[in-house]
């Protein structure tokens, strides 16, 4: 008589749970109520509060207020001073007698100085606070891809931890049943011990892979918060993006070549240290002020017998720089060497620009390959080990046989899992680095921040203490 070895695996029961051990995956990103959260929902959540995006949006608006800063240097400056004092006065007159007096002498006045050629520094100045507010404008849109780039992150691997969770549960069940079924059949001598020792290493293991991927599923989560705001609830599948890529990889390079704002922002900050020149050699031209003071004084000099001074003046002053020790010489070799480093950043940001677009291209396509691969795996799997469960019933396989057959397939699941996840992250990978990752793009339900805004609504403010938001 030949001993079957298979554990007495091969039942109707086993099949239905093999069966759903194949389709963990499907349950998992289908399962949901019908308000279930969308990836659009949660970069939406990302977009309005995340802490980064916010904090570079204040940032923004202070960079605005560059712009009428430099501005100010057109408008007059006007100060008004106040001045009192206690006097005490002892005079020798000529017949030697003595007069003494305390004296209150006070002054008020206001003067207006008005700037009229200060070597062109103001307008450069202005240009350079407006160049300024467009790159730091750029630098918001780039954070602003960054966030969403880690909300989609974030929420595909919340998902995709939940599937491998759901699929390490659905082995770990397997394994209870096989390991039970396994001493039955030891019980009644149709297997040997080793048969259920090696159940029982399985079962240790996929606990131990239970373990894991619960603590990965916790952190997930954990991160899902911080960067979206709130804890997940029932997230339904994401979708890729790739109707808005381009369509060719060197399509992808001359569109992140000319819209990364990472790009676009050194481009700026060449503009910023090119005009920075014309602000420090200001300081060698002269300078033309127009001064104008309205004064009045009491309790002047006792000798002349007055009681109030009324002064007025409108002056013209002409300032010729001579030397200076260097400094403004110094300052304008300076600047020359920071416009030079610039154009340098600006090339390397370029570069570093072409091999994100070109190593994003590469995995966004990669992922596609690999996608295929996996669901092509896990197919053959499931196929694999029902062929393997049939065979043990006929006493042509061992139990770690079976027990190899359903690790493989636990495997080939979690690898196609992680190809899913991939594909889609691969996808917004790309559409940031093209530099399109963004509202508009998505055509997400929120509005768009408009940082120009705030620019116009204090650029030509010319007093006021409160924000424009009411602060």
């Amino acid at each position: 008589m030949v001993r079957r070895r298979s554990g007495g695996i091969g039942g109707s029961r086993h099949a239905r749970l093999a069966g759903a051990a194949v389709g963990a995956l499907g349950c998992v990103l289908s399962l949901g109520p019908a308000q279930a959260e969308t990836l659009n929902e949660a970069l939406v959540s990302a977009y309005q509060s995340n802490p980064q995006l916010n904090a570079s949006r204040a940032q923004q608006r202070a960079t605005d207020e560059n712009v009428p800063q430099a501005l100010a240097g057109y408008r007059p400056q006007i100060v008004a001073s106040l001045s009192a004092a206690l006097q005490p006065v002892r005079n020798l007159l000529p017949d030697n007698t003595i007069q003494t007096a305390t004296l209150k002498p006070w002054t008020i006045g206001v003067t207006v100085t008005q700037n009229l050629f200060n070597g062109f520094k103001t307008a450069n100045s202005v240009r350079v606070a407006e160049f300024q507010v467009l790159s730091g404008r750029e630098a918001l849109r780039n954070t602003g891809q960054g966030v969403l780039l880690d909300a989609v992150t974030a929420y595909m691997n919340v998902i995709a931890n939940q599937a491998l969770l759901e699929t390490q549960r659905g082995n770990v069940t397997f394994l209870r049943e096989t390991l039970s079924i396994t001493k039955k059949r030891l019980d009644a001598g149709d297997v040997t011990p080793t048969d259920t020792a090696q159940a029982e290493a399985r079962l240790s293991r996929g606990l131990a892979d239970l373990n894991a991927a619960e603590v990965a599923f916790e952190s997930s989560r954990a991160i899902y918060a911080q960067v979206i705001g709130n804890l997940p609830g029932h997230l339904t599948p994401a979708q890729t993006v790739d109707r808005f890529v381009p369509r060719s990889r060197q399509e992808s390079i001359d569109t992140s070549i000319r819209e990364n704002p990472a790009v676009v922002a050194a481009s700026y900050d060449v503009d910023v240290a090119t005009t920075t020149i014309g602000v420090a050699e200001s300081s060698l031209l002269p300078q033309a002020n127009l001064v104008g003071n309205v004064s009045r004084s009491f309790d002047g000099d006792i000798n002349l017998g007055t009681k109030r001074n009324d002064q007025a003046t409108l002056a013209g002053q002409i300032n010729v720089p001579i030397y200076d020790g260097g400094t403004a010489a110094s300052q304008t070799r300076q600047a020359k060497e920071t416009a030079v480093q610039s154009r340098l950043v600006l090339e390397q940001v370029r570069n570093q620009a072409r091999t994100a677009a070109i190593s994003a291209w590469i995995s966004n396509e990669g992922a596609k390959v690999a996608l295929t691969a996996a669901e092509a795996e896990v197919k053959s799997a499931a196929i694999a080990l029902q062929g393997v469960r049939r065979e043990a019933q006929a006493g042509q396989r061992t139990t770690i046989d079976v027990l190899n057959s359903q690790q493989d397939l636990t495997a080939a699941k979690s690898r196609q899992i992680l190809a899913q996840r991939d594909r889609v992250i691969a996808s917004y990978t790309l559409l940031s680095a093209i530099g399109r990752l963004d509202v508009r793009t998505l055509g997400l339900n929120t509005p768009d921040y408009l940082p120009e805004v705030h620019y116009h609504q204090v650029r030509d403010a010319w007093h006021g203490l409160r924000t424009p938001s009411g602060r």
